[in-house]
């Protein structure tokens, strides 16, 4: 099953261009506060800004986005975790039966800080405190692709790294999309495109350059590690680097298959990396490999089948004048598919990105607006000292003392 599911996924690129748009903040407005959290809505998109221990950062992320949390987890948990039938083995169970059979797998190998982060989650929002969790390891069923080209491929050699994620379009996830702000108190600041409700992450990067896109991934039934999209959260708070970014994943136990493009551009290089539970492997930029068939100078493709392909063809074709929209093209569809949740292409050495999601009505993020943000620029924002006051309380098991 793993070689024939690398055949099929391993075709993502790496991906180096400028883009030239500057950040627009003009119609910035802050919605509440929350301790040292807050929420605002840049151009209309929900930024959230957390701050402080995991519970607090759970918390303010549960009271923030109080509404878009409990629409989004009660209607995964409930509505299509709830009733769907799905195959495991000779039997049929919900996903919302198998995430719980998962998390009861996978609890002592998951570090403590995130069971108390989605704690202050459930407890900010009301929700209750296993449906908190068992929504949050919904993402152990993430597929998509991703690509990063630097150096000869692009105009000025800068790194670029494209993020495509093709995932459940029909459930509703892009209706609460948000741009996470996290500072962590004892870790590295870093952006998290994610979804009300979820605090592991798919697609990142931190305040050190470093960048991160998940694919993947088959193995059902290998769960007995750390969920993928703590992994990633981990390594977004831990990797100043990007060989420590690569230790963490080869350090950690991990779960079911899953590949990577992990970019750092203060070496201008980016690798792909799959790091499932039973294999680990590195292949840098324009290696050959034989599920790699079609190298190309200081690119590193992954995807499947035709978009791979295509993939290749775009970039070839553009190769050594990659500009801004060059690279958003790369994830226009025919690389994208139908189910194109969301596409994100990070300029990891200024810090900027672009992210466009599916629509309401289902049509796919490529063919969406893209919104332009700089990490650098969100982590010195302020919120407005007249907005809206949410308490933050302090854990329950505290607050009874």
């Amino acid at each position: 099953m793993y070689r024939s599911f690398l055949r099929s996924v391993w075709t993502s690129s790496f991906v180096t261009v400028v883009l030239l748009i500057s950040v627009s903040t003009t119609s910035a407005q802050t919605v509440a506060r929350c301790g040292q959290g807050w929420l605002e809505l840049i151009d209309g998109y929900p930024v959230l800004h957390l701050k402080g221990t995991p519970y607090e950062m759970g918390y303010q992320h549960g009271a923030l986005m109080k509404k878009d949390v409990r629409e989004n987890m009660e209607y995964l948990v409930h509505e299509k975790g709830g009733t769907k039938l799905v195959d495991f083995g000779p039997i049929k169970v919900t996903p919302k039966q198998l995430i719980a059979t998962i998390l009861r797998i996978q609890q002592p190998h998951v570090p403590k800080k995130f069971f108390e982060e989605l704690d202050g989650l459930a407890d900010g929002s009301g929700l209750d405190r296993q449906d908190a969790r068992v929504g949050n390891f919904i993402p152990e069923m993430f597929h998509c692709s991703g690509f990063a080209i630097m150096d000869s491929a692009t105009k000025d050699g800068t790194l670029y790294h494209g993020r495509v994620l093709d995932y459940a379009i029909d459930w509703r996830l892009q209706e609460h999309a948000v741009i996470i702000v996290a500072e962590p108190n004892d870790g590295i600041p870093f952006v998290n495109v994610s979804y009300a409700g979820f605090i592991g992450s798919v697609t990142g990067m931190n305040a050190n350059h470093v960048s991160i896109g998940e694919m993947g991934g088959r193995g059902l039934g290998h769960w007995e590690g750390i969920p993928m999209a703590f992994l990633v959260r981990e390594a977004l708070e831990k990797g100043n680097t990007l060989e420590e970014a690569i230790g963490v994943f080869r350090d950690n136990p991990r779960t079911c298959e899953y590949y990577y493009v992990i970019a750092d551009a203060k070496d201008n290089t980016a690798v792909g990396m799959e790091a499932s539970w039973d294999e680990f492997q590195v292949i840098r930029p324009g290696t050959k490999h034989e599920l790699l068939p079609l190298p190309v100078k200081d690119c590193a493709l992954l995807s499947a089948g035709d978009r791979y392909q295509e993939l290749v063809r775009r970039v070839k074709e553009k190769h050594g004048n990659i500009g801004p929209e060059d690279a958003l093209r790369l994830m226009d569809r025919g690389v994208a598919m139908k189910s194109n949740l969301h596409n994100v292409l990070f300029e990891p050495k200024s810090t900027r990105f672009w992210v466009a999601n599916a629509s309401a009505d289902k049509k796919p993020a490529a063919e969406q607006k893209y919104h332009q943000f700089q990490l650098s620029e969100l982590l010195k924002r302020q919120p407005s000292s007249d907005a809206k006051v949410i308490p933050l309380e302090k854990p329950k098991e505290v607050a009874e003392k």
